[in-house]
Protein backbone atom coordinates (compact mmCIF):
# COMPACT_ATOMS: atom_id res chain seq x y z
CA UNK A 1 0.00 0.00 0.00
CA UNK A 2 2.83 2.36 0.89
CA UNK A 3 4.58 1.55 -2.38
CA UNK A 4 1.44 2.36 -4.39
CA UNK A 5 1.06 5.67 -2.56
CA UNK A 6 4.69 6.55 -3.23
CA UNK A 7 4.29 5.66 -6.91
CA UNK A 8 1.19 7.85 -7.18
CA UNK A 9 3.00 10.83 -5.62
CA UNK A 10 5.93 10.31 -7.99
CA UNK A 11 3.61 10.25 -11.02
CA UNK A 12 1.89 13.43 -9.89
CA UNK A 13 5.27 15.10 -9.49
CA UNK A 14 6.28 14.28 -13.05
CA UNK A 15 2.92 15.49 -14.38
CA UNK A 16 3.27 18.81 -12.58
CA UNK A 17 6.89 19.12 -13.68
CA UNK A 18 6.02 18.51 -17.33
CA UNK A 19 3.13 20.99 -17.19
CA UNK A 20 5.47 23.60 -15.77
CA UNK A 21 7.95 22.95 -18.55
CA UNK A 22 5.24 23.47 -21.17
CA UNK A 23 4.14 26.85 -19.86
CA UNK A 24 4.58 29.52 -22.50
CA UNK A 25 6.62 32.68 -22.00
CA UNK A 26 4.52 35.71 -21.07
CA UNK A 27 5.11 39.02 -22.82
CA UNK A 28 4.04 42.53 -21.88
CA UNK A 29 4.09 45.67 -24.01
CA UNK A 30 6.89 47.90 -22.76
CA UNK A 31 7.46 51.57 -23.56
CA UNK A 32 11.05 52.72 -23.13
CA UNK A 33 12.21 56.33 -22.92
CA UNK A 34 14.53 58.61 -20.94
CA UNK A 35 14.15 61.94 -19.15
CA UNK A 36 15.91 63.88 -21.93
CA UNK A 37 14.20 62.17 -24.85
CA UNK A 38 12.10 64.16 -27.32
CA UNK A 39 12.69 62.23 -30.53
CA UNK A 40 12.43 58.50 -29.97
CA UNK A 41 9.44 56.24 -29.32
CA UNK A 42 10.11 52.60 -28.44
CA UNK A 43 7.33 50.11 -27.72
CA UNK A 44 8.41 46.49 -27.69
CA UNK A 45 7.31 43.16 -26.20
CA UNK A 46 9.25 42.05 -23.14
CA UNK A 47 9.36 38.53 -21.72
CA UNK A 48 8.68 38.94 -18.00
CA UNK A 49 9.66 35.56 -16.54
CA UNK A 50 12.92 35.47 -14.60
CA UNK A 51 14.51 32.78 -16.74
CA UNK A 52 17.33 32.17 -19.19
CA UNK A 53 14.75 31.86 -21.98
CA UNK A 54 13.33 35.33 -21.29
CA UNK A 55 16.81 36.80 -20.96
CA UNK A 56 17.90 35.40 -24.33
CA UNK A 57 14.82 36.76 -26.09
CA UNK A 58 14.94 40.18 -24.43
CA UNK A 59 18.63 40.54 -25.25
CA UNK A 60 18.08 39.82 -28.95
CA UNK A 61 15.19 42.29 -29.14
CA UNK A 62 17.20 44.95 -27.30
CA UNK A 63 20.20 44.48 -29.59
CA UNK A 64 17.97 44.99 -32.62
CA UNK A 65 16.55 48.22 -31.20
CA UNK A 66 20.04 49.46 -30.31
CA UNK A 67 21.22 48.78 -33.87
CA UNK A 68 18.20 50.58 -35.34
CA UNK A 69 18.99 53.72 -33.32
CA UNK A 70 22.67 53.68 -34.20
CA UNK A 71 23.68 56.84 -36.07
CA UNK A 72 26.75 56.71 -38.27
CA UNK A 73 28.75 53.51 -38.45
CA UNK A 74 26.11 50.82 -37.89
CA UNK A 75 28.81 48.14 -37.57
CA UNK A 76 30.17 49.72 -34.40
CA UNK A 77 27.75 49.37 -31.50
CA UNK A 78 28.60 51.80 -28.72
CA UNK A 79 25.46 51.66 -26.55
CA UNK A 80 24.90 48.85 -24.06
CA UNK A 81 21.20 49.50 -23.50
CA UNK A 82 18.16 50.91 -25.29
CA UNK A 83 18.17 53.86 -22.90
CA UNK A 84 21.76 54.68 -23.84
CA UNK A 85 20.82 54.45 -27.51
CA UNK A 86 17.89 56.83 -27.02
CA UNK A 87 20.11 59.38 -25.31
CA UNK A 88 22.80 58.97 -27.97
CA UNK A 89 20.25 59.55 -30.74
CA UNK A 90 19.05 62.75 -29.05
CA UNK A 91 22.64 63.91 -28.47
CA UNK A 92 23.52 63.32 -32.11
CA UNK A 93 20.57 65.43 -33.19
CA UNK A 94 21.42 68.23 -30.75
CA UNK A 95 25.00 68.31 -32.03
CA UNK A 96 23.77 68.33 -35.64
CA UNK A 97 21.25 71.09 -34.90
CA UNK A 98 23.95 73.19 -33.26
CA UNK A 99 26.23 72.83 -36.28
CA UNK A 100 23.45 73.36 -38.83
CA UNK A 101 20.85 75.58 -37.12
CA UNK A 102 19.14 76.55 -40.38
CA UNK A 103 18.03 72.99 -41.02
CA UNK A 104 14.76 72.93 -39.11
CA UNK A 105 13.58 69.39 -39.81
CA UNK A 106 13.80 67.39 -36.57
CA UNK A 107 14.98 63.83 -36.39
CA UNK A 108 12.65 61.09 -35.27
CA UNK A 109 12.65 57.39 -34.57
CA UNK A 110 9.74 55.07 -33.89
CA UNK A 111 10.23 51.40 -33.07
CA UNK A 112 7.31 49.04 -32.48
CA UNK A 113 7.29 45.33 -31.81
CA UNK A 114 4.64 42.64 -31.65
CA UNK A 115 4.33 38.91 -31.09
CA UNK A 116 3.35 37.36 -34.42
CA UNK A 117 3.16 33.78 -33.27
CA UNK A 118 3.86 31.73 -30.16
CA UNK A 119 3.83 27.99 -29.60
CA UNK A 120 5.69 25.51 -27.42
CA UNK A 121 8.29 25.22 -30.19
CA UNK A 122 8.76 28.65 -31.73
CA UNK A 123 8.16 32.33 -30.92
CA UNK A 124 8.04 34.80 -33.80
CA UNK A 125 8.44 38.52 -33.10
CA UNK A 126 8.18 41.44 -35.54
CA UNK A 127 10.11 44.68 -34.97
CA UNK A 128 9.28 47.67 -37.19
CA UNK A 129 11.59 50.68 -37.09
CA UNK A 130 11.15 54.04 -38.77
CA UNK A 131 14.13 56.38 -38.53
CA UNK A 132 14.53 59.83 -40.06
CA UNK A 133 17.76 61.74 -39.49
CA UNK A 134 16.78 64.78 -41.49
CA UNK A 135 16.95 63.43 -45.03
CA UNK A 136 14.42 63.69 -47.81
CA UNK A 137 12.59 60.71 -46.35
CA UNK A 138 12.92 58.33 -43.45
CA UNK A 139 13.75 54.66 -43.61
CA UNK A 140 11.39 51.88 -42.57
CA UNK A 141 12.80 48.47 -41.77
CA UNK A 142 10.96 45.36 -40.55
CA UNK A 143 12.73 42.48 -38.86
CA UNK A 144 11.31 39.08 -37.93
CA UNK A 145 12.98 37.34 -35.02
CA UNK A 146 12.26 33.64 -34.51
CA UNK A 147 13.19 31.93 -31.25
CA UNK A 148 13.34 28.39 -29.98
CA UNK A 149 10.65 28.51 -27.29
CA UNK A 150 12.46 25.90 -25.19
CA UNK A 151 15.81 27.72 -25.06
CA UNK A 152 15.20 31.33 -26.10
CA UNK A 153 17.92 31.03 -28.73
CA UNK A 154 17.33 32.78 -32.01
CA UNK A 155 16.63 30.45 -34.94
CA UNK A 156 18.37 31.18 -38.24
CA UNK A 157 16.27 31.02 -41.39
CA UNK A 158 18.11 27.94 -42.65
CA UNK A 159 17.23 26.14 -39.43
CA UNK A 160 13.53 26.94 -39.81
CA UNK A 161 13.28 24.98 -43.03
CA UNK A 162 14.28 21.34 -43.46
CA UNK A 163 13.58 21.09 -47.20
CA UNK A 164 14.71 24.36 -48.73
CA UNK A 165 14.29 23.36 -52.36
CA UNK A 166 10.67 22.28 -51.90
CA UNK A 167 9.93 25.34 -49.77
CA UNK A 168 11.39 27.68 -52.41
CA UNK A 169 9.28 26.07 -55.14
CA UNK A 170 6.09 26.88 -53.24
CA UNK A 171 7.32 30.32 -52.18
CA UNK A 172 8.21 31.33 -55.74
CA UNK A 173 4.63 30.72 -56.85
CA UNK A 174 3.26 33.11 -54.23
CA UNK A 175 6.09 35.57 -54.89
CA UNK A 176 5.23 35.77 -58.60
CA UNK A 177 1.61 36.54 -57.69
CA UNK A 178 2.66 39.31 -55.29
CA UNK A 179 4.97 41.09 -57.76
CA UNK A 180 3.10 43.63 -59.87
CA UNK A 181 5.95 44.44 -62.24
CA UNK A 182 9.05 42.25 -62.57
CA UNK A 183 10.92 45.16 -64.16
CA UNK A 184 11.01 46.76 -60.70
CA UNK A 185 13.30 44.00 -59.42
CA UNK A 186 17.09 44.19 -59.44
CA UNK A 187 17.32 40.61 -60.72
CA UNK A 188 13.89 39.67 -62.15
CA UNK A 189 15.02 36.25 -63.33
CA UNK A 190 16.45 35.14 -60.02
CA UNK A 191 14.36 34.17 -56.99
CA UNK A 192 15.82 34.08 -53.50
CA UNK A 193 14.25 33.83 -50.09
CA UNK A 194 14.13 37.08 -48.10
CA UNK A 195 16.17 37.88 -45.02
CA UNK A 196 12.95 37.99 -43.01
CA UNK A 197 10.65 35.01 -42.55
CA UNK A 198 7.96 35.17 -39.87
CA UNK A 199 4.99 33.17 -38.70
CA UNK A 200 1.40 33.73 -37.70
CA UNK A 201 -1.10 31.15 -36.51
CA UNK A 202 -2.24 30.27 -40.03
CA UNK A 203 0.48 31.46 -42.37
CA UNK A 204 4.14 32.10 -43.00
CA UNK A 205 5.22 35.61 -43.97
CA UNK A 206 8.07 36.38 -46.34
CA UNK A 207 9.20 40.00 -46.41
CA UNK A 208 11.76 41.93 -48.45
CA UNK A 209 12.79 45.30 -47.03
CA UNK A 210 13.48 48.36 -49.15
CA UNK A 211 16.56 47.95 -51.38
CA UNK A 212 16.72 44.19 -50.70
CA UNK A 213 15.51 43.13 -54.15
CA UNK A 214 14.14 46.39 -55.61
CA UNK A 215 14.65 50.18 -55.44
CA UNK A 216 13.35 52.33 -52.58
CA UNK A 217 10.39 53.48 -54.65
CA UNK A 218 9.06 49.92 -54.82
CA UNK A 219 8.70 49.86 -51.06
CA UNK A 220 8.50 46.81 -48.84
CA UNK A 221 7.49 43.62 -50.64
CA UNK A 222 5.78 40.93 -48.60
CA UNK A 223 3.46 37.99 -49.13
CA UNK A 224 1.98 35.17 -47.09
CA UNK A 225 1.70 31.44 -47.66
CA UNK A 226 -0.95 29.34 -45.91
CA UNK A 227 0.92 27.27 -43.35
CA UNK A 228 -0.56 23.99 -44.57
CA UNK A 229 1.11 24.53 -47.96
CA UNK A 230 4.61 24.40 -46.45
CA UNK A 231 4.23 22.71 -43.04
CA UNK A 232 5.86 19.52 -44.36
CA UNK A 233 9.02 21.48 -45.16
CA UNK A 234 9.39 23.24 -41.79
CA UNK A 235 11.62 22.11 -38.95
CA UNK A 236 8.92 22.52 -36.29
CA UNK A 237 5.26 21.70 -35.81
CA UNK A 238 3.48 24.97 -36.59
CA UNK A 239 0.19 23.80 -35.08
CA UNK A 240 1.44 23.58 -31.47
Amino acid sequence: MLLKKYTLILCLFFILFNCKEELTITFIETKITTSNNNLVEVTIPKAIENSIISSEINTEVSNLVIAALQVGDTDTKTSKSIEESINAFNNEYNAFNTEFPNISQPWEAQIDGEILFQSHEVISISITSYVNTGGAHGSTHISFLNFNAATGKRIKNNDLIKNKAAFETVAKTYFNTAIEDEDDLFEPNEFKLPENIGFTENSIILLYNQYEIAPYSTGIIDFTIPIEKVSAYLSFNSSN
